[in-house]
């Protein structure tokens, strides 16, 4: 079967944010340990209070791959990476891009392989 030229979208937006928490000395790091856990928290209750909640996904997720940048989340179907560090910088992204539809450019993070 071929892929389909497009599909219904369940959301306008899907949010993707690292939950991974790994032993504080580890190599690698974890989202976690840079202090993810409080950001995510606050966006998902924001989302909600917002009543964004049928237009906007958003889901915890594993490692997204960039361990030492973190704490790091993506939004789809953009694809732009974020890596705020204050509720401040969670609530520009809400602001700009799921209210305003704009890049939150002070906050996006620009990730190489």
């Amino acid at each position: 079967m071929d892929l389909p030229e497009e599909l219904p979208q369940l959301y306008k937006r899907h949010i993707f944010a690292c939950a991974t928490q790994r032993p504080p000395m580890h190599p690698r790091g974890s989202c976690g340990n840079n202090g993810a856990g409080p950001l995510w928290e606050h966006l998902g209750k924001r989302i909600e209070a917002l009543g964004l909640n049928g237009q906007v996904g958003f889901t915890l997720s594993g490692c997204l791959g960039f361990c030492s940048a973190g704490p790091l989340m993506v939004i789809y179907p953009e694809g732009v990476w974020y890596r705020p560090q204050t509720l401040g910088d969670i609530e520009a992204i809400i602001d700009r891009h799921l209210l305003d539809d704009v890049l939150a450019e002070d906050q996006v993070v620009i990730l190489q392989r």
